[in-house]
Order: structure tokens, then sequence, then C-alpha cells
């Protein structure tokens, strides 16, 4: 193919899909590389009547598309949105990784969710990030090798939505997958940055995964035509002889063979702990913000419970009359979030090991209570966390969490939705690469030091424990019990700060998705108040600091997929900062 040719293909991939009700003229976008990119790209709200898919990536978005034209339903869509990210976009989630799911049933008027996080091997132990002076290794030392791979868990979080809630065959579901991994597809500008600027150490050290993208000694380029024929095979297997492949099979030898046999940091996992993994369906947490009902994932998510209560600290305020350049509303959400990361770090984690107050955190008494600190004047510093109900000391946690996340949002014909976060935690997860995909880092996620001052962190390691996340899939429904919204984003701990922001746009300041995810960022994690970089928000830098905050000014690199449900159309939005697409008819 010629050079001309093959930027003529790049340029079709990344143009933003067209409006179907309404056409629009398509619009040739630059990409962004998201962790080093600055501002945001314009891009137009997609409309449709019938069903939409949003994702992180054009062929991933054309693929959930395909499925919901031929009758599939919104897991359906998912699940071949997930294959073909763990293709196209593997830096950022795959089958090596875990997620957390939401479904709506629209007829059922039910809303469920599914847990494919990743589990702890059965023979770890609290202290297996400590250094021989009982210290945590520093968090970039534990990442890369096969000590910190948990069991992947996003196919049988999918597999076990399917079996309730899938409508065509489990094998078609594959088609497209495969068809890209042995054939091609080409590398966006994103991936070509990411693999170059060696984000993840691990890419360069590991052979397996060093040979697949930097073929011949040269990274991947932009443009460059990328086949993985082995990724292609594993999906055939899984198509045909589904999960159990992956967790008993052939598959699964393969996994446990590269992490205990890592040159780097060899792991613990082993072929029990793959047959053994379960994905779970739990209740979802909902609580009240205005007239709306907000849902999310329970723990060990910390996203759902932590945006409930940066939205209902803020109840008191009148939002609706101020906007995103305003110094007051940067000031309130950023005080909200303070209190809400506090109690995050020092409650939330696996509720199979440790009691999380859940309902006491987002208990409307409670929230007043915490809202009555936030002083309008004036930032409070590094918040405290509060006592709940039902609360048990704890040790407050700091572990890290990176950005390389990816958020499908999808609404079938029948109205039933899917808001599905999926990770292979840091870019390029571990950076071991087993027969064509990636496997996870998610045992960062923990505490790496299993104690403070003496008192165990919650979050601390330990056999068979889903790690902590932020990650925040989340709907929002009308009082009448009709869905309004499916939201979520990657970004690592400041996913909660994106996905509340772009609420409160949608539901108090009434725009539309794409204008909502395309505002500038304000985020707090109880630190410093960190503003978008090369946006209006700069602006209120000394404003801010004259109320005593500390004030950072860096990107904020958000993937923030939405589908508004209004008047009887879905109004779909896709972040510029990223390369995904909205798509519906």
């Amino acid at each position: 193919m010629s050079n001309s040719a093959i930027k003529g293909l790049i340029s079709l991939l990344l143009i933003s899909s067209s409006v179907l009700v309404a056409a629009q003229p398509a619009e040739k976008r630059e990409d962004r590389e998201p962790e080093a990119a600055t501002g945001v790209l314009k891009k137009q709200t997609i409309v449709a009547k019938h069903a939409m898919v949003a994702t992180a990536n054009p062929y991933a978005s054309d693929a959930g598309y395909k499925i919901l034209k031929q009758g599939g339903s919104a897991v359906d869509a998912a699940i071949a949105v997930q294959l073909v990210l763990t293709l196209v976009e593997p830096q950022s989630s795959g089958i090596g990784g875990g997620a957390f799911m939401l479904h709506w049933d629209k007829k059922q008027k039910t809303l469920t969710t599914f847990d494919g996080r990743e589990t702890a091997p059965a023979l770890s132990t609290t202290d297996m990030f400590l250094d021989k002076n009982g210290k945590a290794v520093s968090w970039i030392n534990a990442v890369v090798g096969g000590r910190s791979v948990g069991v992947p868990g996003v196919l049988a979080g999918l597999k076990k939505a399917h079996d309730k809630y899938g409508k065509l065959p489990w094998a078609l579901l594959f088609a497209d997958a495969i068809t890209l991994a042995e054939e091609g597809f080409i590398v966006s500008p994103r991936l070509e940055k990411l693999v170059a600027m060696e984000f993840n150490p691990g890419i360069t050290k590991l052979p397996t995964i060093k040979n697949y993208f930097f073929p011949n000694g040269e990274a991947i380029k932009a443009g460059q035509l990328l086949k993985n024929k082995k990724l292609a095979a594993v999906y055939r297997s899984i198509a045909a002889q589904g999960v159990d492949v992956f967790y008993q099979g052939w598959v699964a030898k393969k996994i446990v063979a590269a992490v205990q046999n890592s040159t780097i940091a060899p792991g613990r996992l082993t072929l029990a702990d793959m047959k053994n993994y379960q994905a779970k369906e739990l209740p979802a947490i909902c609580g009240a913000y205005r007239q709306y009902q907000v849902c999310g994932m329970a723990p060990p998510s910390s996203g759902g419970l932590a945006i409930i209560q940066i939205l209902g600290q803020l109840e008191r305020f009148d939002i609706a009359k101020m906007s995103i350049a305003d110094t007051q509303f940067t000031h309130l959400f950023s005080q909200s979030s303070r209190l809400a990361f506090a109690d995050r770090n020092r409650y939330v984690a696996d509720s199979s090991f440790v009691s999380v107050p859940t309902q006491g955190l987002i208990d409307k008494q409670y929230l007043a209570q915490r809202s009555r600190l936030i002083d309008l004047d004036k930032d409070m510093g590094i918040a405290t966390a509060g006592i709940p109900k039902g609360a048990v000391a704890q040790a407050d946690d700091n572990a890290l969490e990176l950005p390389s996340t990816s958020h499908i949002s999808i609404v079938d014909q029948e109205g039933n939705a899917v808001s599905m976060t999926t990770s292979v935690e840091m870019g390029f997860g571990s950076a071991l690469m087993v027969e064509g995909f990636i496997l996870n880092n998610q045992l960062t996620d923990f505490s790496l030091d299993p104690k403070r001052n003496g008192q165990w962190v919650a979050n601390r390691l330990e056999p068979g424990k889903r790690p902590r996340s932020s990650m925040a899939p989340m709907m929002v429904f009308n009082q009448d019990d009709s869905l309004k919204l499916v939201v979520g984003s990657p970004g690592g701990s400041r996913i909660i700060n994106y996905v509340a922001q772009a609420m409160i746009a949608i539901l108090d300041w009434q725009l539309d998705p794409q204008s909502a995810i395309s505002l500038p960022h304000i985020t707090n994690r109880n630190k410093v108040t960190t503003l978008e970089k090369g946006t209006e928000l700069v602006e209120l830098k000394s404003a801010l600091e004259a109320k005593g905050h500390k004030v950072m000014v860096r990107d904020l690199n958000s993937g923030i997929h939405a589908i508004e449900i209004s008047n009887g159309y879905l109004r779909g939005g896709a972040d510029p900062r990223r390369e995904g697409k909205a798509i519906g008819y």
C-alpha cells in the first residue's frame, strides 16, 4: 500500500461518526496523546433514535455498532467492543485485565452490576511488596513483571453478563476482533506516542512485548498495519470453547507460565487461581441528587461512592447558576472532592474482606454534615475522614492508580444499557504479554504498605482479595425510573472528578453530552487543586490561591464517553482528548 493510501485510510478511521437522525458533515480530527496532550478538540454530539455506542477507539465503536445493527443486546455489543479494544488499545484494557459493568434492563426496570475485578493469587502475602527492610518498594518497581498480576476477570464478567442478557451467539461476537487481529489494524497516533515515550519501562525490558511493539528494533508508527495472529488464535479458541479455555485450558497455562517465569519479579499466580476465579453479580449503589437517582458500583470500586458523596455534598449550593469558569464552582467542587477522597482513602476496599460503611457514606444526613465543613471563602486544606454509621477504624491509604483505562457506554434498540469501565491499570499493565494480550498489574492498586502507624490499611493485599478501584461506570435515572444518562471515564483516581463534573454539566447546566465532556477539568484528590492546562480555567489560578488553594496546572486527559436519553432520542459524545467516537442509528 502506498504512503498516500495509508494516510487516507488513517483519516477515514479517525473521522467522527455522522449524526444519523440529522446527518452532520464528517469532520477530520487530529489525535491527542492521552497522558501528554494539552487542550481539547471540537466534536459534535451524535444523535440517534434507536441505539448507540461510544468507545475509546473507532474500530471498537464500529464493532459494537455492527452488533447492535444485527439485533444484538447492549451486553453483546460490549463484548465485541472489549475484544477489539484488547487489540487496538492494548495499553488501556484487555482480556488480561478486569472490568466493572452496570446493566439496565428497561423492560424489567432492573439495574444490576457485574464485578469482573481481578483477584490476588492465593499465595499472595501482605508483605509481598515490601523490601528486605520492611519498606514498601517504589510503585514503578512494583508494576513491571509477574508479581503485580492479578487473576484477570473481564472475560468471566462478560460471560456472566452474556449468560443473562446476551441475545446473539457468543462466537459471533468475536468475528470482527478475529478479522482485525489476523488482517491487521492501522496503528493510531496515540498508540505510537505511548510506545515511543516508553510510558511503561517494561515494554523495552521484557522480550515478548518488546518484539511486538518494537519489531526489528524500531517502535511501531502511526499508519502502520499491525497484525496479531496469536491473539486471533486465542479468540478463536475462546469463541469455540468458551471462557473455560482461558481459565482452565491452554491459555490459562500460558498465563501462569508467563507470570511464574517472568524475568522481572516472578509472580505467584497458579492454575488453581485461574480455575477458581468467579465474577460477581451485585446490586448497584444509588443515591439521590436533586430530582435524579445516581447509581454506580459498590466496593471494591470507590468511584460510585465518591461521586454520590461529591454530588450530595454540593446539593445545597445553587450550582445551576454557576459555570465551569466560575471561581466559586471550582472552589466548591474541589472542597467536596477533598471530603470524598478523605473517606475513600480510609474506608473503601473489598467488602468481602473488610467492613465498608457503604450506606453510611452516602447517608443524606452524613453528607449534609460533611457539606457543612465547606467554607465558601477558604480552602479547607487536607480533609480528614468522617465517621459514618458503621465505620470501623482503619489507617488511611493513598495507593496509586494510573490513568490507562477505557470506558464503554452503550444503549441498545430495546433501551437496555451498559456502562462499563475496563482496565489493565498502568499503561501496558505489567508489560507481560501472553499470546498477543497484555496482563494487568492490578495488585499495585492495593496499598503496597499494609500498615500505617501500626494500624492495618483496609486496602491491603490479601489472598483472593480484589484491589480497590476508582473506576466509576455510572447511570442516572429520572423521577419516573426511566434512564437518563450512561457515563464513565478512564483517568486513574481522577476518574471520580472527571465523571462527577460531566454529570453536573449535564444535570445542572443542561449541556449536551459532547459539550459537557469537552469542558476543561478541575480535580482535587485531597491534595492540590489542579486545573487543566491550555484552558480558560488557568485564569482562575490567582483567585483560587487567594482562597488558600495550592494550585497546579497540568494536562488532565480524561476519556469520558456518555449517552443521554432525552425526548425519545439518544445523544452521545466521545472525549475529544482521545481518539474515540460515538455512533448510533
